[in-house]
């Protein structure tokens, strides 16, 4: 029973970013750097005129492009990766780890793709039944499309937290607490398969900023406080008769057998009216709450 949402078509979707290993970037930039520091001093030395001046710039130019070469490496740990922008034009996602580098001018924001756990808060709804009850779970999560992540929420953490809310409560409200149907789900009879619901309609409404649904587990399912004493009263009911309808099947065919083998073993002829009175002091002594107190007949069968 998933709730059919009518959601925009994604805008973006991610895809992977040039880029190159920032170790040969960085050595080579460290190279110029020095280069551009001696270049420098030779300039200076030259006590002025045309050749000390051309020096000295040309030792600017080269420690400006060292700088700018070294704006561009960005570290990259495992379980991150970074959204490349160029002029608010997104240009790809850098996923490998290590020290990569990227065009400088673009705008690198960090974004986990670990995996995360988001435990809601002890929610009171009502059930299909309309009894109030407590409900919590934990949905296990991962960012799977860093471009809609980023691109088609505002704040993708904010709304897997408020859709998850919103598909506990949805499924809450769908299905009764406590169901005597065997045909009908119930909340706490049907929890594995409820989960795998919850699991289904929270996926589907967090699709949109690129997340993905691991696993989603109820933590906590009860009947609100001030119904729980008189639900509680109406299960210890509810399972004193199952019990007893379960004593007394056990019992009819036990009385059933006993007939059917005294009467295959002729070890005594009985006639209709003590066939009765036998199967009713049977299902006594059977179904029966207390030890049955035997009593001693000294006459003859009928007396």
């Amino acid at each position: 029973m998933t709730e059919h949402l009518d959601l925009p078509a994604p805008q973006v979707r991610e895809r992977i970013a040039r880029g190159a290993s920032g170790w040969p970037v960085l050595a080579a930039s460290i190279l110029v750097l020095v280069l551009s520091v001696a270049v420098f001093v030779v300039g200076v030395r030259q006590e002025g005129g045309v050749v000390g001046a051309s020096l000295i710039g040309l030792s600017l130019l080269f420690g400006l492009a060292a700088l700018i070469a070294l704006a561009g490496l960005t570290p990259v740990a495992p379980g991150e990766a970074r959204v490349l922008q160029l002029l608010g034009r997104y240009t790809g996602t850098v996923r490998t780890d290590g020290l990569r580098w990227v065009n400088p001018l673009t705008a690198r924001r960090k974004v986990s793709t670990r995996i995360r756990n988001h435990e809601t808060d002890m929610l009171k709804v009502n059930d299909a039944d309309g009894n109030p009850i407590e409900i919590a779970a934990v949905v296990v999560w991962q960012v799977e499309d860093t471009a809609r992540a980023v691109f088609e929420v505002d704040d993708f953490i904010e709304f897997v937290a408020i859709q998850t809310e919103t598909a506990v409560r949805h499924i809450a409200n769908s299905y009764s607490y406590d169901s005597h149907d065997s045909t009908r789900m119930s909340l706490r009879d049907n929890a594995d398969e409820i989960t795998a619901r919850l699991s289904e309609e929270v996926g589907v409404r967090v699709a949109a900023a690129g997340v993905k649904i691991i696993e989603s587990r109820l933590t906590r399912l009860a009947y609100s406080p001030e119904i729980a004493h008189a639900m509680l009263r109406r299960q210890q009911a509810n399972a004193i008769v199952a019990a007893r309808t379960r004593i007394v099947e056990g019992a009819v065919g036990m009385v059933e057998m006993a007939l059917v083998r005294l009467s295959e073993n002729h070890v005594v002829d009985l006639d209709e009216e003590r066939k009765a009175a036998m199967v009713s002091n049977l299902l006594v002594v059977l179904c029966g709450d207390r030890d049955a107190q035997p009593v001693v007949n000294a006459g003859t069968l009928y007396s």
